[in-house]
């Protein structure tokens, strides 16, 4: 629930689910060393190590790293403004299922995702539909009567990433729908 009082349904079932067309069509673009940032249960995590590809996950949730790490992947539990494995030196980092939206401020996740990145390499980033707008603020998960802490979160559609990215010295090289979900490869710039 957003501080607004806007409800989504999060896609729990999905997460926990295996890879769908959508995540291979994310697989398909990563050829190096990749960083899945917010894996949760490792869906993708473990569909890149599937093809072959050096993966890390990596989640601030105990839970989902031990889901991760039980699909078979590897995932560590941190934050991911703090000191990650193999900095700078990652081919593509990944944000699927609104992870855009981690820490409230798209354009300073985006700029920690470039410090990530060796000099040729991609972020993977899933956004909302074209023209569905975009919104910053506080949210908080609500299951039931259960109401979680609220934290910073942000959604981005398909036309206002070109600012965030360039902010992180990033640029936009395409955007791509996979069924009805929508992605954008941004490049170091």
């Amino acid at each position: 629930m957003q501080a607004d009082g806007t409800r989504r349904r999060l896609p729990v079932e999905r997460w926990h689910g295996p890879a769908e067309p959508a995540t291979d069509a994310v697989v398909s673009r990563c050829a190096g060393p990749t960083l899945d940032l917010g894996c949760g249960p490792g869906r993708l995590t473990v569909a890149l190590a599937r093809a072959g590809l050096a993966t890390v996950g990596v989640d601030v949730s105990a839970r989902a790293v031990a889901l991760t790490r039980a699909r078979g992947a590897v995932a560590v539990q941190a934050d991911l403004f703090d000191r990650l494995p193999a900095e700078g030196r990652w081919r593509h980092v990944v944000l699927l299922d609104g992870n855009i939206g981690i820490g409230g401020d798209p354009a300073r996740l985006l700029r920690r995702c470039r410090e990530l990145l060796r000099p040729d390499g991609t972020v993977l980033v899933e956004l909302d539909p074209p023209g569905s707008g975009t919104w910053q603020g506080r949210a908080r998960v609500v299951s039931g009567r259960r109401r979680g802490p609220s934290f910073g979160w942000a959604r981005l559609d398909t036309r206002a990433v070109h600012e965030p990215a360039a902010t992180a010295g990033l640029v936009v090289r395409e955007l791509h729908p996979a069924g009805r979900r929508w992605f954008a490869e941004l490049a170091v710039g």
